[in-house]
């Protein structure tokens, strides 16, 4: 089997306390985009409950036992006979970015396993799941636009499209720790209800559509600002960092030659 995990960006960020488990709440709406890695589980006859994982592409930085794709299989191997799988991950999608790749591919490979050893799991089973490997892995579930709260588990289905838009991703060289960037928030209410937001013109995002992490990270990364202005000049009528950073995306009425703009970085662009 082979499936196409796919990033996410976030529209708006709100940080609005910090929790007395020492996570924080928050208010976003996660948007999934067409930027994607390549994954192939393929299930070893005869044995059981063992993940070998191998990687391609982006090197990921950890062993292969704790890369949160042999978690979810964990997760499920705990509660169900599944056979032994060899896995495979090409890596497109940045780390340290704000695109949620990691979730992504853990989520696609829950998926994946229960579509593949046909568990039976419902979506809602899935969420839970997932739940237990991230807090944005269950979105990758669903994997259509959403209001997220909570911890960013919590979400609630909303109407929204850029299809009309041209979208550009750019992601300095230099990457964010979500703890790094937590550590540099100063939490405040929301001051926009995200729930609206397809109702509120893209032109009227600017000013009103804000990143709380921005004020934190950008300082540690100014190329984040840096990358923010060039797509301004470019023509863009929104500009964001995504997630806790560091990359960021401009949206754009026509197609751009981004990679000239942005040589030294890693670009993509919608369709």
């Amino acid at each position: 089997m082979v499936i196409f995990p796919n990033a996410k960006i976030n529209i708006g960020l709100f940080v609005t306390e910090k929790r007395s488990d020492g996570f924080h709440n928050l208010e976003t709406v996660f948007y999934p985009i067409d930027l994607r890695d390549i994954l192939e589980i393929t299930e070893v006859k005869g044995e059981q409950g063992r993940c070998v994982f191998t990687s391609t592409g982006i090197l990921i930085d950890c062993p292969p036992e704790k890369n949160l794709v042999s978690k979810a299989y964990a997760i499920l191997a705990a509660e169900y006979d599944l056979p032994s799988v060899d896995v495979h991950l090409h890596k497109i999608i940045p780390y340290g970015a704000g695109l949620g790749g990691g979730s992504s591919d853990a989520a696609f490979m829950l998926v994946g396993l229960n579509q593949l050893f046909s568990l039976g799991l419902n979506e809602e089973q899935l969420m839970g799941y997932a739940a237990r490997v991230g807090s944005d892995c269950p979105f990758f579930v669903l994997n259509h636009p959403v209001f997220a709260f909570g911890k960013g588990e919590l979400m609630e289905t909303i109407d929204l499209s850029l299809k009309d838009y041209h979208m550009v991703l750019v992601k300095p060289n230099r990457g964010v720790s979500t703890p790094e960037a937590y550590r540099g928030i100063t939490p405040r209410a929301a001051s926009f209800d995200l729930r609206e937001l397809g109702k509120l013109p893209v032109e009227q995002w600017t000013g009103v559509i804000v990143n709380d992490f921005e004020d934190s990270v950008v300082p540690k990364v100014p190329e984040i600002e840096e990358i923010k202005n060039k797509l301004r000049d470019l023509g863009a009528i929104y500009v964001s960092m995504t997630g806790s950073g560091s990359a960021v995306y401009g949206l754009f009425h026509h197609p751009v030659e981004a990679e000239k703009a942005f040589p030294e970085y890693f670009v993509w662009q919608s369709e």
